[in-house]
């Protein structure tokens, strides 16, 4: 494990090479915690503002050199629930970020939000403050669906916000549903897709529910009280979303998302490509180019350490050449662009395309040697597998 102070000069010196052009921010707070969540939050009926948003600039502090600039074409501001900083902590939020960093005049900057915090001065602030696109947690527009998830908000308040948003002034919106949830719920997910259309905003994410370990949604598992969804129902959905999105105009460009022509989400984009990106806040993560690193859960730890002076590292991984290796295909193979390969990996790849999970490849180039292969839906749906069965292949 290197040193946090070798993790501290090799991030100034990323900075100091405008290398890092991405930012996400973690922001922990939420209201309850929702019965699938597993993420580092930090339940609050009062959200201590002031106190994080001094520890968010103590730690943009920490991280950078006294004189150099950051340059940044993505802001991603995630949570938790950043909203529950209210409007007033968005927009000091957003006054911290830009006197640390030089954010571009084109720069996609995404706040995520619940319906119940959307109100039309709040989405007008929030766009005076700097932020140009909202992803919005919607998940259901069933209203035992959403009381079963713990969520604040109901169907028509979810329909509500969206239109606010639009309204307002901020036309960039992404949606969230979650999919394949237990059977008893009798959840009509064509209903719920066919909702979300009727909204019609430009990005859609779809997320396949699972059971994370410390969850209340494990515990009403290990009771009996709930069973996942099969293998088969799980599929069916997916395939159908994706039938009836691009049937609507949305292009399935990763395998969990889907824009409209020319929106497609330039901040999860960078991750995808593997390029750097600067994470603060507690738990977040980055990555240098080399290596990843990742904050302090905790929040009221993370918020003593910065105090303190201190770099809230909790951990990093510097990438073998097997990672890389790995992480490459892996990543390559959740877009639509694919991977890139050479005529002598096809063999690899032969019995994938025969089972409809590759598309036919395709040159780069007249005459090239270079071709590039893209998984199909179907092949989506077993990602894991063959990411593995390529890996291996190359490593071989």
């Amino acid at each position: 494990m290197i040193a946090p102070r070798d993790v501290l000069e090799r991030d100034r010196a990323v900075l100091s090479g405008n290398e890092y052009r991405h930012l996400y921010v973690h922001v922990p707070f939420c209201a309850r915690r929702c019965s699938y969540c597993d993420f580092s939050i930090a339940v609050r009926r009062n959200v201590p503002v002031q106190e994080y948003v001094s520890a968010l600039e103590s730690e943009l502090e920490i991280r950078r050199s006294a004189h150099d600039v950051i340059e940044l074409d993505t802001v991603y501001v995630g949570g938790g629930t950043p909203s529950r900083l209210g409007v007033d902590g968005v927009s000091q939020l957003m006054s911290v970020l830009r006197s640390r960093a030089n954010i571009a005049s084109d720069a996609e900057v995404t706040l995520e939000v619940n319906p119940d915090d959307i109100s039309a001065d709040a989405v007008r602030r929030w766009r005076s403050a700097g932020v140009n696109r909202l992803s919005i947690g919607i998940q259901s527009f069933h209203d035992n669906v959403l009381s079963w998830m713990h969520r604040a908000h109901t169907g028509d308040d979810a329909r509500v916000a969206v239109r606010i948003a639009r309204d307002s002034g901020i036309s960039a919106v992404s949606v969230d549903l979650i999919f394949a949830l237990p059977d008893n719920l009798e959840r009509d997910w064509p209903r719920d897709v066919d909702g979300i259309l009727a909204l019609e905003p430009q990005h859609i994410s779809l997320y396949g529910l699972t059971i994370e370990k410390g969850t209340p949604l494990a515990a009403w598992q290990a009771r009996g009280e709930v069973s996942a969804a099969s293998e088969e129902r799980y599929e069916q959905e997916f395939l159908s979303a994706h039938e009836n999105l691009t049937a609507a105009g949305f292009e399935h460009y990763e395998v969990s998302n889907f824009g409209l022509p020319s929106h497609r989400a330039r901040h999860n984009s960078a991750y995808w490509s593997g390029a750097p990106y600067l994470g603060v806040g507690p738990s977040a993560h980055g990555f240098d180019g080399s290596a990843r690193r990742w904050n302090i859960a905790a929040y009221a730890h993370w918020q003593r350490a910065v105090a303190a002076g201190n770099d809230p590292i909790a951990g990093e991984e510097l990438l073998s050449t097997e990672n890389r290796v790995a992480e490459s295909v892996y990543l390559s193979l959740r877009t639509r662009d694919g991977l890139v390969v050479s005529e002598t990996d096809l063999p690899l790849i032969d019995r994938w395309r025969k089972a409809g999970w590759i598309e036919d490849v395709c040159s780069e180039e007249k005459d090239s040697q270079v071709v590039r292969v893209r998984c199909t839906p179907y092949g989506w749906l077993r990602l894991d597998a063959l990411a593995a069965d390529l890996t291996l292949g190359r490593s071989c």
